[in-house]
Parts: C-alpha cells; sequence; structure tokens
C-alpha cells in the first residue's frame, strides 16, 4: 500500500531581509498576495528542509506570486501543474538571461555562477531557438540513447565498487560517500576524462555545489566562479587533445558530431561539456540522496522494492524511480526563463523581462493532476511529472540519470538491507540553493557485509571537497 502523506506544518520563522546571500545560505523573503495577505517565508533554512507546506499554500492562494529571491532578483514563481506545463513550453519565455528587464544577469545573480566570466553561456540551458535547435541535435548525435545504455555496466561496476569502500564499516554518508561520487566518475568516465585528472573535477564540483566534507566549514565566497573557469581551461585543453587523437567518449563525439556541414565549435563543445556534467552529476546527486532519504522514511514502500528487486524484477524500480522524481525530486525550481513578450500565466500578467521560475516541486504535487499528491507510492503508473522539465528543454541527460538511480538504489537495497538513518530526520541538512533541492548529507547505518569486496575499491571514493 501507499505510504501515509507528510504532515502539513505552517512556515513560521521571523521575516529577514534578503540580501545577495550565497545560493547556500537562505536569508528567507516573504512577500505579499494581491489579496493582501502575507505569503508563508520562502528561502529559510525551515524552508529548504520541507517545502511543500508553503508551495501547497501558493497553488491554492497565488499560483503565479511575484517574490524577491534572496540574491535580491524579484521573479514570479509558477506553482499549478497545468500553468507549469505551459510556462515550460512557452516561446515568449527565453532562456538567454539577455532577455531579463534587469542587469543581474551580469553579475552572476540569474543562472549558473560564474558560466558568463568563464564563457560557458552556449549551452542548452541558456539559448533559444534556432541555435538551441542546431545545438541540441548537433549534441543528440553524440549522446545517443544507445551510448548511456552500453555504459550500464561501468554505472554498475562503479556502484559496486563505491559500496565496497564503506560495506564492511556498518555506517556511512550516503552523499559524500556514495551519491556524490557516482555520478561524478560516471559523467567523467563517459566524457572520456583521464582517471588520473577525476580527481580535480571531484574538488571542482565540491566547489561548484559550496559543498564540503563534514568538519571543513563552508566555502570561501567566489569559489564557484574560480571552480567554473579551471574547469573550462581544462574541457578546452581536453578538447584540443582529443581532436588529435579521437576516441569512443562523448567529448570525441562532440567533436565529431556534424548535422548537414555544421559542427560544434570549440566553445560550444567545452560549454556543452560543461553543462553535461554540472547538470548531470548534481541532479543525480539529488536523486539518489533525496530517493534514499524517501525509503528510509516509508519503510513500507521501501519494503515492497526491496523484495521486488530481490525477485529480480524491473517494473516496480522503473516506476519507483519515476515516483521519487515526482514525489521530492533533485531539481526544485526550473532554470530561469524571462518574458520577451507580454503574456498571461494563470490569469496573471507578465510583463516583457519579468522573470519566471517554475517550480516543479510545487506543480509534481498539484492534487489537481496527482491523487493522493503528498503520498509515496512506488507503483504509480499515472505520473507524467515535470521532474524533467518539459518541451524543448527536456533534460537530454535523464537517460543517464535514470541508469545512475536504478543502479544506486537497487544495490543499496540488495547489499544493505537493513539500511537505517543514522540521525534524526529534524537534524538533516538541506542545501539552500534556489534551483536543485538535495541533502548535505545522509548518516546511515547498516550491519557490515561479511563478504571481502569482490572488486578492488574505485581509485577515487571521496566525497566533495
Amino acid at each position: 500500500m501507499p505510504a501515509q502523506p507528510d504532515p502539513a506544518r505552517p512556515a513560521t520563522t521571523p521575516s529577514t531581509t534578503p540580501s545577495d546571500t550565497p545560493s547556500d545560505t537562505p536569508s528567507g523573503t516573504r512577500s505579499t498576495t494581491p489579496s493582501g495577505v502575507p505569503a508563508p517565508q520562502l528561502f529559510t533554512w525551515e524552508f529548504a528542509a520541507d517545502p511543500y507546506p508553503a508551495y501547497a499554500w501558493l497553488r491554492e492562494h497565488a499560483p503565479v506570486h511575484r517574490t524577491t529571491l534572496p540574491s535580491g532578483v524579484e521573479a514570479w514563481l509558477v506553482t499549478r501543474y497545468a500553468d507549469a506545463r505551459q510556462a515550460l513550453a512557452d516561446s515568449r519565455l527565453s532562456k538567454n538571461p539577455a532577455h531579463h528587464s534587469e542587469q543581474a544577469h551580469r553579475t552572476g545573480r540569474v543562472g549558473i555562477p560564474g558560466e558568463r566570466q568563464a564563457d560557458l553561456m552556449t549551452h542548452l540551458l541558456n539559448i533559444d531557438p534556432p541555435d538551441h535547435t542546431r545545438l541540441r541535435r548537433l549534441v543528440s548525435k553524440a549522446f545517443t540513447p544507445r551510448r548511456v545504455a552500453e555504459f550500464e555496466p561501468r554505472v554498475q561496476q562503479l556502484t559496486d565498487r563505491l559500496i565496497d569502500g564503506f560495506a564492511q564499516r556498518g555506517s556511512a554518508d550516503l552523499i559524500h560517500e556514495f551519491a556524490f561520487p557516482l555520478p561524478i566518475y560516471a559523467i567523467c568516465d563517459m566524457l572520456g576524462v583521464p582517471a588520473e585528472d577525476q580527481d580535480d573535477f571531484r574538488d571542482w564540483a565540491g566547489m561548484m555545489l559550496r559543498h564540503t566534507k563534514p568538519g571543513q566549514g563552508g566555502s570561501q565566497r567566489g569559489g564557484v566562479g574560480r571552480a567554473v573557469k579551471r574547469m573550462r581551461a581544462y574541457l578546452l585543453e581536453l578538447i584540443h587533445r582529443k581532436r588529435a587523437d579521437l576516441g569512443d567518449d562523448l567529448i570525441s563525439g562532440l567533436i565529431r558530431a556534424s548535422d548537414h556541414g555544421e559542427h560544434l565549435t570549440e566553445n560550444e563543445a567545452a560549454a556543452m561539456a560543461f553543462i553535461l556534467l554540472f547538470a548531470g552529476f548534481e541532479t543525480t546527486v539529488n536523486l539518489i540522496g533525496n530517493g534514499t532519504y524517501a525509503l528510509l522514511r516509508n519503510p513500507e514502500q521501501r519494503r515492497l522494492l526491496q523484495e521486488s528487486v530481490a525477485r529480480g524484477e524491473s517494473g516496480l524500480l522503473e516506476t519507483g524511480i519515476e515516483e521519487l522524481l515526482r514525489y521530492d525530486g533533485p531539481v526544485e525550481l526550473a532554470t530561469w526563463r524571462f518574458a520577451t513578450r507580454p503574456l498571461t500565466i494563470g490569469g496573471v500578467d507578465i510583463p516583457v523581462g519579468d522573470p519566471v521560475l517554475v517550480v516543479l516541486a510545487a506543480a509534481d504535487r498539484d492534487p489537481a493532476r496527482f491523487s493522493d499528491e503528498n503520498t509515496l507510492d512506488l507503483a504509480r503508473t499515472d505520473n507524467p511529472h515535470l521532474g524533467f522539465g518539459h518541451g524543448i528543454h527536456y533534460c537530454i541527460g535523464a537517460p543517464l540519470a535514470r541508469l545512475e538511480g536504478r543502479a544506486a538504489l537497487a544495490t543499496l537495497l540488495s547489499r544493505l538491507p537493513d539500511l537505517r538513518l543514522a540521525e534524526s530526520p529534524e537534524n538533516l541538512r538541506w542545501r539552500g540553493g534556489l534551483i536543485m533541492r538535495g541533502l548535505r548529507e545522509l548518516p546511515v547505518e547498516f550491519s557490515p557485509e561479511s563478504r571481502s569486496p569482490h572488486v578492488p575499491p574505485h581509485p577515487l571514493q571521496q566525497g566533495p571537497s
């Protein structure tokens, strides 16, 4: 039977003044609806831990809601499912930050921090047709479903090696020791990053997430931009090397890709490799982390999945991944969009130049579309969630994220059958970023494996630094 719904609770944290605080330290914002009723406070630590009651309030009372973000940028939040699907597919909403009526994009307050300074803007998340159509077509020639399917044995090998690193210990932090490194190593292998350089990618990825190991404290301001610049310099050098010796990796595929004589430029190839790494790994970190946490909080659903996996079945695992993407997905808000012409969403007029943020987490719990919306039901089949977006910007890396999610959860449940939380849920910390939703750490305990690791440990096992 489905798990019981989450108990709703109001957001009661006192109001604070919005500031240009980094996205991992929410300052909180409160705004007023057109009727004059104060909206729930958003973007506090309490909100980050459980945003769903506030989103339910917005869906009912202010489904298209203008608010001030912690960065000081004003934007519209779209929270109902039907409005969200409309907005995600509306050509009047541009992905190009240059259409923002303010100049906030010049100071890095919209988009991925550091990408403008590092000249990495020409990727699929920031451009519109016809350039988007051309780039997506070229990238799709390299990042094919067949390439992802052929990578499945490598994903399983990485999964087992990482679990080998802590299976006999009886405890682990599943974010730092498993959910974070798995997609980093996977996408590095797929891109063709040599094993001896993957330590650097792990470090840069940790800086980009503003994510540190326990006891190290917060990362320094400006570290994200430095990490992005270093990553771009490395990718350009790697692309240059591979042009002289093409292999069977994804970067070589990006270099080879052509359409009617058109090729990706070197900058475009670097930007695409960057966004595949950045968007691909962080989405999967949160899918594995949030998904494992949801299963641990819903033991009956976890038991059903565990039994299904033990029988060698795949059906419940496949529908279960989709339900975990809906229930507490890795992407809380879709990436930035900007109105290029006046438009109306949910009866609200959006002026030209205004930013629009579609709240995927709110849309995917809209009771107008999903029955028992706050209930985790791994067998749910009527599940057109928006976890990977919708329309022409639907996540190109979704097949890889699904593959890694299935391998990670099935292997954890099989090898560590009595996996349990080692910390009370109220003490867990969530990252406070605007777009992504994920745990900072997930401490667990389990009975140590008695057998010896069946493969040598992977040389890169550490979490983000």
